[in-house]
């Protein structure tokens, strides 16, 4: 994880943390945020696998703005 997300992370922790919601809401969304991190994780790892495939496959998925 890079020092930018991570930072991006505690800081959404933090708030999350101040906010007045009872502790299972606090967990429920910090689970969710960390899902949704895992999810796209998970699909930027899939993208650069294609794009190594081939250098046509890499030029249509940055043509496309997802890489």
């Amino acid at each position: 994880m890079s020092k930018s997300n991570l930072h991006h992370l505690e800081r959404i922790k933090d708030h999350i943390e101040k906010l007045q919601l009872s502790e299972e809401e606090k967990s429920n969304a910090w689970r969710h945020i960390e899902a949704w991190y895992a999810e796209d994780k998970a699909w930027g790892t899939f993208l650069n696998e294609l794009a190594r495939i081939s250098p046509k496959i890499e030029a249509l998925l940055a043509e496309l703005g997802l890489i």
